[in-house]
């Protein structure tokens, strides 16, 4: 009993303790964590606050009376949206181009990444870094700009080379068969570049070491990205494959919206620009909120279901 009673007192002691510590702690670098208090306050007011207009997904909402006096409906919007044809084909888009961007970006970047690791000239490697990353810090308005003015069927550099080949021009923006192809080959070079700084950094955190003793065994460039590279790079491989399934619904809305036009919503219409429309436009905001927090939810699954995953075939996860 008496030693029972001191392993009671050692262990409330030792929290004690543990606490006590703690506190110490925060306040001797207090001045630092002030400086989580603006990123604090960011994510209450624009991630936290606006999850209270997730309710309207379940009222008939009327913006006159507001989400307070608006009357509750339950599931009413999401029953519609299951049964509509529309949905369907939205969301197939959506998926064919999510899933499209994923499988050409997403490799091409680690390539890139790999590439750019093997340019041993710094200058030319500052000058390919600065060319692959500069499209990025356009915005959609100036990529689609240059995308339309390449892809014009009479002045566009594009169909200008297609005509010198002995085709004929192709009207890509208004073309079912061709606009997912562009959306596609336009994200791809817009974020190719940046997405591969991430792998970049991986890159540079394998020690050099293990290099050395691929040469001195006679392995050959190839050899040592396949068995020291990749390996290396595998961490970030995965988390950032398993972020990417969180957005596999997200076929970037801002994107198409500019990009697209009706006789291409057969190919280009996707969940993002299906709630602009049907929630701005025709100002359905409930059945627009209930196709959102629909996308949220799936993203979360997808999130959940690719963390489990490479955790229990490859033991490395993101928690």
């Amino acid at each position: 009993m008496m030693e029972t009673k001191m392993i009671h007192v050692n262990k409330r002691c030792s929290k004690r303790e543990e606490r006590q510590a703690r506190i110490r702690y925060a306040r001797k670098n207090l001045n630092i964590y002030l400086f989580l208090i603006p990123g604090i306050l960011f994510i209450i007011l624009f991630r936290y606050m606006p999850m209270y207009g997730l309710v309207t997904g379940f009222q008939d909402y009327n913006i006159f009376t507001g989400i307070l006096h608006s009357p509750f409906v339950g599931l009413k919007h999401f029953k519609t949206l299951f049964v509509s044809p529309d949905f369907y084909k939205v969301l197939k888009n959506t998926l064919l181009i999510s899933c499209g961007k994923i499988l050409f970006t997403f490799p091409m970047s680690i390539l890139i990444a790999i590439l750019l690791n093997e340019i041993g000239n710094h200058f030319f490697k500052k000058v390919f870094q600065t060319i692959l990353y500069l499209p990025h810090f356009l915005s959609w308005v100036i990529i689609t700009g240059l995308v339309v003015t390449a892809c014009s069927p009479s002045t566009g550099v594009i169909n200008q080379i297609i005509t010198f080949l002995g085709g004929k021009p192709i009207s890509f923006l208004m073309d079912n068969s061709w606009f997912r192809t562009v959306v596609i080959g336009s994200e791809a070079w817009k974020e190719i570049g940046y997405s591969a700084i991430v792998f970049i950094a991986a890159i540079t955190g394998i020690n050099p070491e293990l290099y050395e003793a691929a040469k001195v065994d006679g392995a050959g460039k190839i050899k040592q990205i396949i068995h020291i590279t990749l390996p290396g790079m595998i961490s970030i491989i995965l988390l950032m494959f398993i972020l990417k399934l969180g957005g596999v619904l997200n076929a970037n809305t801002e994107q198409i919206l500019l990009m697209y036009n009706p006789t291409v919503y057969k190919t280009g219409d996707v969940l993002g620009t299906y709630i602009y429309r049907t929630g701005v436009s025709q100002m359905n905001y409930s059945y627009a909120t209930a196709i959102g927090l629909f996308e949220s939810l799936v993203g979360l699954v997808l999130v959940l279901a690719g963390n489990y995953t490479s955790k229990k075939a490859t033991g490395r996860s993101i928690w």
